[in-house]
């Protein structure tokens, strides 16, 4: 049995190989920001076109010193959950800040967003009550919404008219909750916020946002996608990562009402059996959140790389989803092309990351880039140049005229 089990593993390992489908992972060896090296390429430098590094943060200086001076003042780890003894006085400080920050009663911490996504849904509701999600919504949000009992609905990406069809449906569940990404990762684009918070309301719906992929970087102050566009007091429940553009390290959170977050520190599953956060990265999150706050040269910095890598690119007549968002999908449909991109990108010395099914749908492979406050102009030029040589030499990437 066992040796039958093993050699399925290897020869699913191997087909995977065979059509140049097998996930690589790159080993860094130098700390992460827009230039890195790679153990694969003897060290060498590369340009990181990969990373959430939004903000740049992931390895400034005043996050370092304040996570020197966490582990100082408070040790390594806590050897606890949160409700036996694993609750420390800054765990609480950061919930407090977040809190603040995204302008909500209270928040509660979770050791990534994954958990605070795959733990909320089996709390907050029971077979009585019905759950709306985007059909782009992340892994998370599905494996979450898989673990309650819930009626399950979806609505295609941002149709509004299937989400009405769908709260329609819903209407006699005694709690309805519509769930959507702030930014749907794989896509660059950002959620129809108010086209869900009025229908929402005239249905009498609660409202979930995960703004992973906007908080510290959209919206007045970075606070995300529902202050971007002032519905901050509309969405009931906003999950996030402070492994993003807050710090890049690990953690996650929920913030909503104080009801809300209490029930979540009695039932959340991940939250009650897993280990609390280590007190020096709370310590190099709060840091991470003053200087998201007051970052607007970081965020027109960002915003000014992003328009020049779509720009240049829809130039070069490519496919690229999304309009604004600084993660910069390039469409070649075939996931042989994309693979090719990205072994030509390395030998130029830029990594590129290649996603094809099931992370995404069949047919619909691409290069994956995200930018970062940290790229300059001139960076970002390189890239678009190696586009440019990629198509001439591999004649690869679908332009929108052939796509």
């Amino acid at each position: 049995m066992q040796q039958q089990f093993d050699q399925r593993l290897r020869d699913n390992l191997d087909e995977l190989s065979s059509r140049k489908l097998l996930k690589i992972e790159q080993e860094i060896v130098s700390p992460q920001s827009a230039q890195i090296n790679l153990r694969a390429m003897g060290e060498r430098e590369v340009l990181n076109m990969c990373a959430n590094n939004y903000l740049g943060l992931a390895n400034h200086q005043a996050l370092v010193r304040a996570a020197h001076a966490g582990l100082e003042r408070h040790g390594f780890g806590m050897s606890s959950v949160r409700f036996i003894c694993g609750t420390h006085s800054v765990h609480r400080a950061l919930e407090r800040r977040l809190s603040e920050y995204l302008r909500r009663e209270d928040t509660i911490l979770f050791g990534s967003c994954f958990d605070a996504n795959t733990g909320l849904f089996e709390a907050l509701l029971d077979e009585h009550d019905a759950v709306i999600s985007d059909s782009l919504n992340h892994a998370s949000i599905i494996d979450g919404v898989r673990l309650c009992k819930a009626k399950r609905l979806r609505y295609a990406n941002n149709d509004m008219g299937e989400l009405e069809s769908a709260l329609r449906e819903a209407r006699h569940c005694r709690t309805v909750l519509v769930v959507t990404d702030g930014v749907f990762s794989m896509d660059g684009i950002g959620a129809n916020l108010p086209g869900i918070c009025d229908l929402a309301k005239r249905y009498g719906a609660l409202v979930m946002v995960d703004d992973s992929h906007a908080v510290g970087f959209i919206g007045p102050g970075g606070r995300g996608t529902p202050a971007r566009h002032g519905l901050e007091d509309r969405v009931d429940i906003l999950t996030g990562t402070l492994g993003k553009a807050l710090g890049g390290a690990s953690g996650g959170y929920v913030s909503g009402r104080a009801e809300i977050i209490a029930w979540l520190r009695q039932r959340a599953r991940p939250y009650l059996f897993s280990n609390s956060l280590m007190p020096a990265l709370c310590e190099a999150s709060l840091a991470a959140i003053d200087l998201a706050e007051d970052a607007e040269d970081l965020r027109e910095k960002l915003t000014a790389r992003t328009f020049q890598l779509r720009r240049g690119l829809s130039n070069l007549g490519f496919q690229v989803s999304g309009s604004d968002h600084p993660i910069v999908p390039l469409i070649t449909g075939d996931a042989a092309i994309a693979v090719q991109i990205s072994d030509y990108f390395l030998a130029l010395g830029i990594l590129v990351v290649p996603f094809s099914y099931p992370v995404v749908p069949q047919g619909a492979a691409r290069i994956r880039m995200q930018v970062s406050a940290a790229h300059s102009a001139e960076e970002i030029e390189r890239v678009i140049f190696a586009f440019r040589s990629a198509r001439t030499h591999l004649g690869a990437g679908s332009p929108r005229s052939g796509s």
